[in-house]
């Protein structure tokens, strides 16, 4: 005898109105989410002394797993130029956290396909507050093109149509906003 969870199928949900409202109806109510209230959450003060840390490299590895700690399924470290619009506090590195996502939250605007969103969110708001208790700036910044920043950190490379394709996950993959901090760090991919 065959016994069938109802939940246990990739695809057994395909057919199911209410599956569909979930992941693709957005929220009458923009408060039924967190991710307004995360993005509008004040960040916190820098600690005023700064903890004495190791090299880049490792710093770089402590950064990256707490970030895995955090959720992040995918991290990378880019060096940002000195002289971007978006970087006119002249902060060196960005922090760049991916997160799996089976419905592209471009498209699938409802609770359920917003979900890769929230994570992300609650990633780097953790992890910036983390390295501002280290003593250092850091800042959640939402970027025009999360994916190309994403490439340059080292975590996949870009399709013709620009989005961030990855060994792990494919296209079917959600970068969170990039924190910008001046925590000394090894940028990936030789930036």
């Amino acid at each position: 005898m065959s016994f069938k969870l109802p939940w246990s199928g990739k695809d057994d949900h395909k057919d199911d109105p209410f599956w569909d409202f979930f992941v693709n109806t957005p929220p009458a109510d923009r408060t039924n989410t967190v991710i307004e209230l995360i993005r509008n959450a004040p960040a916190g003060n820098i600690f005023p002394t700064k903890t004495e840390l190791h090299t880049p490299e490792i710093t770089s590895s402590h950064v990256k797993g707490m970030a895995q700690y955090f959720g992040a399924e995918l991290i990378g470290i880019a060096k940002l130029e000195s002289n971007g619009a978006a970087n006119d506090e002249k902060f060196p590195f960005a922090i760049l956290c991916a997160v799996h996502a089976d419905y592209d939250p471009r498209e699938a605007q409802g609770v359920g396909g917003q979900v890769p969103v929230q994570n992300g969110l609650f990633i780097t708001f953790v992890l910036s507050s983390w390295i501002r208790e280290l003593g250092f700036r850091a800042k959640v910044v939402r970027e025009d093109s999360p994916d190309a920043l994403a490439a340059k950190a080292g975590i996949g490379t870009l399709n013709s149509s620009g989005r961030l394709v990855t060994e792990q996950f494919g296209a079917k993959v959600y970068v969170a906003d990039a924190i910008y901090t001046d925590l000394p760090l090894a940028a990936d991919n030789n930036n």
